[in-house]
This record gives structure tokens, C-alpha cells and sequence, in this order.
């Protein structure tokens, strides 16, 4: 799809729903626990009988675990054709019966008076990816119902995101013996300073990723070198932006990795409501 109100033209941004569709292969019943418990972490038993947006939903994963912890209606969108097509099989694979939707639309299209308001809308590790990441956020808090949540997560700011801008700019354009190259520089530059940078075994690492998301480790690899357009933006920053479009903090997890942002930002994790008076 190709909104007139997208930020980025189709096709100049990378293929995320390849990554996807490759990635849902693997899923098992653990990935999708452990989605669940990362989502609990995150909201507690808050999900109960609640309207659920996942915005930007790549493999389905989330909204499904969404379900899992009790939403009564979940609506998970994304902008690539082939997310979509992958989300919609995980849940009808493991959700049938439960109240969902997948609608292949970008985030600039989203409006309340057309899809709604929802007690969680949640975006995770997208708004960043939009092109207008500051629009995005902005789109979204319009689509959270009184007294509901915004769950989202952003790229932290590093010293090293003009790089990464220029990497991924190119990595999205390359070809799959360029990406496959990138790749393997990429691991093999991490994991060799990995005991000095973790103090722990790498393979043990691997093994053990899915824990944070239910998310695999190469996979996320693919996803970080060729995650185009690309932004950042420090915790502070996002207060003071959430602030003034009337969004107070609940609850900010940003977690004390490499500023320099040698091996990539990550994503520092958020969850604001609509400020009352």
C-alpha cells in the first residue's frame, strides 16, 4: 500500500515483512509465551477486556499475545503487504475464534473517527521507521481512549546514529550478497568483543534472546542493518514532546547499554497515558 499521506514512498524503505514472514516460521508455543510475559511486563493484567491497536505489527506476534492476556478486540495494522499477510496466518494459525483484524494501512491514515479509540494502542520498535517518527506519536495518542495507554518503543539516540543512517540507508538498497556480507561483519565484529563487552558466553546469548520479546537473534540482526528511514530520540526528549501533546508518563524501562551505540541503539520502552485535569 502507498498512502498520499505516507512519509516515505513504498519502496524506499526497507522490506520488513520479508524478515517477518522468514522469522514466523520458527514460532513456537515458547516465542509466543514469552511475547505474552514481555507484554505482561510491560502492562500487568491490564489487557483484560480491552481494545488492543498494534500499530506496525510485522509478524502478528504481539497482537497475538495481546489476546493471549485477555483483550477483547484486538486491530493490528501495517504498512508492508507481507506482514500483514504473515500476521493474518499466525492468528488465524493460533487465535481463531478471538475478535481481530488486520488491516495492511500506514500509520498517517489512522484516524479515531474511523477505526476508533483503544485502551492500548501499542508500537513496538516502529514509529521510528515511519519517515515523521514525532507525527507517528502524534497519530497514535489521538487513538488512545480516556483513561487508556500508549506502549511504544523507540530507538535511544546514540553517538553513532549518523552512521547507522548511512548503513541502513544502504544496507535496505543492497542486494542479498550485500546484505548476507554486512551481516556476517556485523556478527563476527560482535561476537568477538562480546566476552569483553557482556562478560558472558555469545552462544549462551543467542540461545537465550527470545526471552526478551520472543524475538530470535539473527532475525533482529536482518531488522536493525536494514531498519530504513531511521530516527532516534532520548528519553528526555520523549517526555517533553509526550508533555506537550498532553501524554504523562507512566512508566519509562530505558536500560544503560553502549551510548556510543557501537552495535546499534536498541530500544528504550514506554508507556504514557492522556493527562487529566
Amino acid at each position: 500500500m502507498n498512502s498520499s499521506r505516507d512519509a516515505v514512498p513504498e519502496g524506499h524503505r526497507f522490506a520488513f515483512g520479508e524478515n517477518w514472514a522468514s522469522y514466523a516460521r520458527l514460532v513456537t508455543q515458547r516465542q509466543i509465551d514469552d511475547a505474552a510475559a514481555a507484554l505482561r511486563r510491560l502492562l500487568g493484567d491490564e489487557l483484560h477486556g480491552k481494545r488492543f491497536l498494534d500499530i506496525g505489527c510485522g509478524s502478528g506476534l504481539h497482537a497475538l499475545a495481546a489476546l493471549r492476556l485477555g483483550a477483547v478486540e484486538v486491530v493490528a495494522i501495517d504498512v508492508d503487504r507481507k506482514s500483514v499477510e504473515t500476521a493474518r496466518k499466525m492468528l488465524e494459525t493460533h487465535a481463531a475464534g478471538k475478535a481481530w483484524r488486520v488491516l495492511e494501512k500506514s500509520v498517517f491514515d489512522l484516524d479515531a473517527s474511523d477505526i476508533g479509540r483503544f485502551d492500548v494502542v501499542y508500537s513496538w520498535g516502529v514509529l521510528h521507521h515511519t519517515g515523521d517518527m514525532h507525527r507517528a506519536l502524534r497519530i497514535g495518542a489521538t487513538l488512545v481512549a480516556p483513561g487508556g495507554l500508549f506502549v511504544f518503543a523507540l530507538y535511544r539516540r546514540t553517538s553513532l546514529c549518523w552512521f547507522w543512517k548511512v548503513e541502513k540507508r544502504w544496507y535496505s538498497g543492497a542486494g542479498p550478497f550485500g546484505q548476507t556480507v554486512a551481516r556476517s561483519i556485523f556478527v563476527g565484529l560482535f561476537r568477538a568483543v562480546f566476552p569483553v563487552l557482556k562478560r558472558r558466553s555469545f552462544r549462551q546469548y543467542v540461545k537465550e534472546y527470545s526471552d526478551r520479546r520472543g524475538m530470535d537473534f539473527y532475525h533482529d540482526v536482518h531488522d536493525w542493518l536494514g531498519g530504513w528511514p531511521y530516527e532516534s530520540i532520548s528519553a528526555a526528549d520523549v517526555q517533553r514532546f509526550m508533555g506537550g501533546i498532553g501524554m504523562g508518563e507512566v512508566r519509562t524501562i530505558a536500560r544503560s547499554r553502549d551510548r556510543t551505540g557501537l552495535f546499534g541503539s536498541g530500544c528504550d520502552e514506554y508507556v504514557y497515558a492522556a493527562i487529566t485535569s
